[in-house]
């Protein structure tokens, strides 16, 4: 299992503020005989008691290390590879690449980056470090 990230327990504490109940912490998924992958978090939410609750997988990013778009390269291809692998065991969890409110303004509304986000499908969860907030939900 790697290490958790800077902002883990953040992403876990503004998550539960919002509604969510964590269920797992990390959710492990494990595809065949190759390997274990862990996605940081699994929660999920009751909506009402006529609907189905929503379930969902998050993977956290800090982006605080020297080069924000090597750190970049690493978060897409963990969150194409792990949507590739709840698809594969046909989970029903939408999976979230969870980023610093810093990140998303400064590196993320780049429009050439904001290009790469669409194209490859990456949900995102915007949290605020300081208040362990959830800023905002984009899919």
């Amino acid at each position: 299992m790697s290490a958790r990230d800077k902002f883990h327990n953040v992403v876990k504490s503004a998550l539960q503020k919002d509604g969510w109940r964590i269920t797992h912490d990390p959710l492990l998924i494990r595809i065949e005989n190759i390997t274990d992958m862990y996605i940081d978090l699994g929660a999920e939410r009751i909506i009402t008691a006529e609907r189905e609750g929503e379930i969902i997988a998050v993977e956290v990013k800090s982006f605080i290390g020297t080069s924000t778009i090597y750190e970049f390269h690493t978060a897409v291809g963990q969150f194409i590879n792990y949507r590739y692998a709840l698809e594969e065991i046909n989970s029903e969890r939408v999976l979230y690449l969870a980023v610093p409110l810093n990140t998303y303004n400064d590196f993320l509304n780049k429009p050439f980056i904001k290009t790469i986000i669409q194209r490859s499908q990456i949900n995102l969860i915007v949290y605020d470090v300081e208040t362990e907030e959830i800023i905002r939900w984009q899919i």
